[in-house]
């Protein structure tokens, strides 16, 4: 079977693993690994990382044999830079699953769905070529990103030092739900789909009961520009990031963390690597708050060879690697090669632990929380909250004489996005700035300040502000006023009652980078996942969704008016053609046919009787010639009532519509 798969892949065209790998410039490339991290409460991550890249057309020409068609002709068409997308479901702890690392400042992204782009177009085609681009995008991963296509959900940041480029702009669908529809077209982008390789472990279920999970796809291409012909062409990123939680034993002790493996996660075993992959790895992370209480208990050195015999964990697997960074007491990565496994040999990378542990993830230097401030249906405020955690970072005071700054000149910079909708009117010049309880006025703090006001239904309002705080700072708050505006009842959504989402806000520090710094170096230039962990990357973090009540109205309403207007129309018109096409004359004849009618035997009989219990004589019967003229009166004087009740209720609806 194997020599098959092979000939196979030299009838398609894929070249050998070493070939692929040898001519990575200048030849089609596709890498995946797998990086798992157990968390300290009791859950797990598992970080999914694909990269395929393609040379410049100008060197390999428009026909690719591993990377995809369609990412292709998107790049062509709308002449991409860069751009990122990420579905996202759940939100990202920072507390408690790390918010200085890598992978947090790469892969922690707010819910729903967020977008940004970068074009190589003139200025005045960038936002026609991003409603063409979300169109595409909403066909192609089965989404609404074609709602980002009107003026007032998108908006072009300057400040945020992630988006430093030109012709970008940036939306987010925080409402967006993500399912299998969307993880689908992405899985189709890989080579081997989930049919092979690491992805052949997606299960659904498993994905999506977890407590966060996050697919994304960055692309960055050097096709068009200043920089075209340079680089590697067009590299695709293709990450998929899920904390789950292992399924353990209630009888197990509660400080124990739960034992997990691959299959018990996820429900299946890597069956091998996906045959057009030049490198196929699953690394297991040990982070740095680990690493120093495994060290406290006496496990200085964990190598390769003594970790059968580890007193605290034990691993499933033999590593083929240990990988860990440059400075003491930092993160520890196992390394294993797929390639070594296969459908009948399956790998199931599992750890097992024999001592309660207890530790903490490094944390950002602030924790960024947002909320609203006021109550009713007219106005508001927006308040953002810093709490300082440098604690957790080991800024101590002596750091802060080291700097050329000294203690009290020692400052951080911090940069806050935000974009509102249009109907939440932002007074910008109420900015309001507090720090540990004391205000301050917004020119003492403030270094940079980037405000669009938003425009009734043409543009959302957005703000960026660069501002510095101590770096003994323990609180720092912003706080900014806002009406509520009014929208047409068209413009409601289908839940409107339930208020209206205000997209969450990014928090960046550019003074602070997340890197990982590897001894040895060989490692990063063969694994892409470890290469992208040791770029520079600003930590940035995501505050919460807002949800803004607005003033609704009652829906119920022009149900209510339309029933009572089609009711007294019913009335009015039904009683005017029944007066109408009424005809007295036979009318006349009906009553007369029925007093000429003469009662029965019975009923004459029965009417004895009861004249004789009552003890008078029966009522003789009155004579035919005197029932018509009664009876014609009666009539006629009910005719004569209809006509005059429609003629007043008609005057009333006419008064009534005059009023109105």
């Amino acid at each position: 079977m194997d020599l098959r798969c092979f000939s196979l892949l030299l009838f398609l065209g894929f070249p050998p693993i070493s070939a692929l790998g040898s001519v990575a410039r200048t030849d089609e490339d596709f890498t995946e690994e797998l990086l798992l991290k157990p968390l300290p409460d009791r859950k797990v991550i598992s970080h999914f990382h694909f990269e395929t890249s393609a040379p410049h057309t100008s060197v390999y020409g428009r026909h690719h044999r591993i990377f995809p068609k369609a990412v292709y002709q998107l790049v062509h068409k709308f002449r991409i830079r860069e751009i990122e997308l990420s579905f996202t479901q759940g939100r990202w702890n920072y507390e408690r699953w790390g918010g200085f690392d890598a992978l947090s400042s790469q892969n922690a992204k707010p819910p729903g769905v967020e977008l940004w782009a970068s074009f190589d177009v003139p200025p005045d085609e960038v936002d026609l070529t991003w409603m063409n681009l979300t169109h595409a995008l909403s066909g192609l991963f089965c989404a609404s990103i074609n709602f980002l296509e009107s003026s007032t959900a998108y908006s072009a940041p300057q400040l945020v030092p992630r988006f430093n480029l030109s012709g970008i702009r940036y939306g987010s669908l925080p409402r967006e739900a993500v399912c299998t529809e969307n993880l689908t077209p992405w899985l189709k982008l890989l080579p081997c789909r989930d049919k092979a390789g690491l992805a052949a472990i997606l299960d659904r279920p498993s994905i999506y009961k977890g407590f966060y999970h996050s697919q994304r796809l960055h692309l960055v291409s050097s096709e068009f520009g200043p920089n075209e012909g340079v680089g590697a062409g067009i590299i695709l990123v293709q990450t998929l990031t899920t904390v789950l939680q292992p399924d353990f034993q209630r009888t197990d002790e509660i400080s124990l963390q739960p034992s997990w493996s691959i299959s018990s996660i996820f429900g299946r075993k890597i069956p091998g690597q996906c045959a057009p992959a030049r490198l196929s790895n699953v690394f297991l992370e040990l982070e740095k708050g680990l690493v120093v209480e495994l060290e406290k208990l006496g496990l200085e050195h964990v190598n390769t060879k003594g970790l059968s015999k580890n007193p605290i964990f034990e691993l499933s697997g033999t590593p083929d690697r240990l990988v860990g960074e440059v400075s003491q007491k930092s993160s520890v990565f196992y390394e294993f090669n797929v390639n070594k496994y296969a459908v009948d040999d399956p790998l199931d990378l599992g750890i097992a632990w024999k001592l309660p542990m207890v530790w903490s993830c490094l944390l950002a230097p602030f924790h960024a929380t947002r909320f609203l401030m006021g109550s009713g249906n007219e106005r508001g405020s927006i308040a953002i909250s810093l709490r300082s955690l440098h604690s957790n970072l080991g800024l101590s005071s002596s750091d802060f004489e080291s700097s050329p700054l000294g203690n009290h000149g020692c400052t951080v910079r911090v940069v806050i996005f935000q974009v509102v909708p249009w109907y939440v009117k932002v007074y910008y010049h109420t900015l309001k700035i507090f720090i540990d309880g004391k205000s301050y006025a917004p020119s003492d703090v403030i270094e940079k300040m980037h405000v669009s006001p938003s425009e009734d239904k043409l543009s959302p309002g957005m703000m960026e502000i660069m501002f510095k705080l101590p770096c003994d700072v323990r609180s720092a708050t912003i706080i900014v006023d806002f009406d509520k505006g009014f929208l047409h009842i068209d413009e409601y959504p289908p839940d409107a009652n339930q208020g209206f989402d205000i997209p969450s806000a990014i928090v960046s520090f550019p003074d602070f980078h997340a890197s990982v710094y590897l001894t040895d170096k060989s490692l990063s230039n063969e694994s892409l996942l470890l290469f992208r962990f040791q770029e520079k990357n600003h930590v940035q973090s995501y505050t919460e969704v807002l949800l803004v009540p607005l003033t609704t109205p009652d829906f119920s309403m022009p149900y209510n008016v339309i029933t009572f207007t089609c009711t007294v129309l019913a009335l009015y018109f039904g009683s005017l053609l029944n007066v109408l096409r009424r005809r007295v004359g036979e009318e006349e004849r009906f009553l007369k046919s029925e007093a000429a009618l003469k009662p029965g035997l019975l009923p004459k009989l029965l009417t004895k009787l009861s004249s004789k219990l009552r003890r008078r004589s029966p009522e003789s019967p009155q004579p035919p010639s005197s029932s018509p003229p009664s009876s014609s009166s009666f009539v006629s004087l009910r005719l004569l009532l209809k006509v005059i009740l429609v003629a007043v209720l008609a005057i009333v609806w006419h008064y009534y519509l005059n009023d109105n």
